[in-house]
């Protein structure tokens, strides 16, 4: 098969997606385009057995579906925490959402009492079989998707963890319905796996062939990681959601929008801007330094500043170490932005 677009490649099955290395299929995934599921990306570690890996990944999906959390069941951002009546809230908000679709209500009122709680047993009272598929269902919903996919970067493996890494995906691919996309070194000692060919999106082609291919620091093994809810901080950066409660304490930081699409370029996205004020900023990570995200960073800001705005860049570091700076070089630029406004 040949796909022409994210919506083309299959769910329920393991394909390995041809000429896509793992830093192009990140820039073609944010935002998650049209038609394309839901995906998050999956950095695989050793394990013994294929039983010993699906735990450890299912373990790994769940930790995401916390994280999401009120994504996947909206009403709940209502709630505070699980004081008073706060868990029993939460189970019933969920057996209801679970009335009204296909998923399994025992299984979403126990995540939705792991996410409020901030931790606890979990799912795993559930065969793996049913955790498997409906995480999937939850991790769609989060992004109001039709399905999950994951995206595995494939290590270089001896041939009995190539064997392991490959029944595992089968596993995932078979019981969860995910759609398992490799990427990475090969897997000749797994069952055979459908080679498909993918045609990049033409932005990030054009950083592909500008840009050579270079290490970038990556996620320890074993972790799953995924891209943020569009309105939403990131739930995976610490950065970001530091950031998020100082701004909702501050009266002049009203008009923000976390993670929205670039409106005249839509296949970017700002992780927070005031439009209005023509502010964009950026929060970034040291995967941030690799040269190919590098340079679609370089063409967004460009294209941004060409459409008026101000591009105002801060690491993760700098936001967690030096917040009441970020903050008032923000509350400086916004203000300053809205009295030019009023002037005119």
């Amino acid at each position: 098969m040949m796909a022409q677009s994210w919506a083309d490649l299959p769910l329920g099955r393991v394909v390995r997606l041809r000429g896509a290395a793992l830093d192009a299929v990140e820039l073609s995934l944010r935002p998650l385009p049209d038609g394309a599921p839901a995906v998050v990306v999956y950095h695989p570690q050793a394990a013994r057995t294929t039983a010993d890996l699906v735990a450890a990944v299912l373990a790994e999906l769940e930790r995401v579906a916390v994280q999401l959390l009120p994504a996947w069941l909206p009403a709940a951002a209502a709630l505070d925490g699980p004081a008073g009546a706060g868990v029993a809230a939460v189970r019933a908000l969920a057996a209801e959402l679970a009335a009204d679709s296909g998923h399994f209500g025992p299984f979403l009122a126990d995540l939705a009492e792991t996410a409020l709680r901030g931790g606890g047993p979990g799912t795993t009272r559930f065969a793996p079989e049913v955790r498997a598929a409906e995480l999937a269902k939850v991790l769609a919903a989060s992004y109001s998707r039709r399905g999950t996919a994951i995206v595995v970067d494939v290590p270089d493996l001896g041939p009995a963890a190539q064997r392991v890494l490959g029944a595992a995906c089968e596993w995932l691919a078979a019981h969860g319905a995910f759609g398992v996309w490799l990427t990475g070194a090969p897997l000749p000692s797994a069952e055979r796996i459908e080679p498909v060919p993918f045609p990049l999106p033409e932005h990030v082609a054009q950083v592909v062939a500008h840009t050579p291919a270079a290490p970038v620091p990556a996620p320890p093994p074993g972790t799953v990681t995924y891209p943020p809810v569009e309105g939403r901080p990131d739930p995976n950066s610490a950065a970001e959601k530091a950031l998020e409660a100082a701004l909702a304490k501050a009266a002049w930081a009203t008009g923000r929008i976390w993670n929205r699409r670039f409106e005249t370029h839509p296949h970017y996205i700002i992780d927070l801007q005031w439009r209005a004020e023509r502010c964009a900023v950026e929060v970034d990570g040291p995967e941030h330094r690799g040269p190919r995200k590098f340079e679609n960073d370089r063409r967004r800001d460009v294209l941004l500043q060409l459409d008026g705005f101000a591009v105002l860049r801060f690491t993760n570091n700098q936001v967690l170490t030096e917040l009441d700076q970020v903050l008032s070089h923000l509350e400086r630029y916004i203000r300053n932005s809205r009295n030019d406004a009023h002037k005119e």
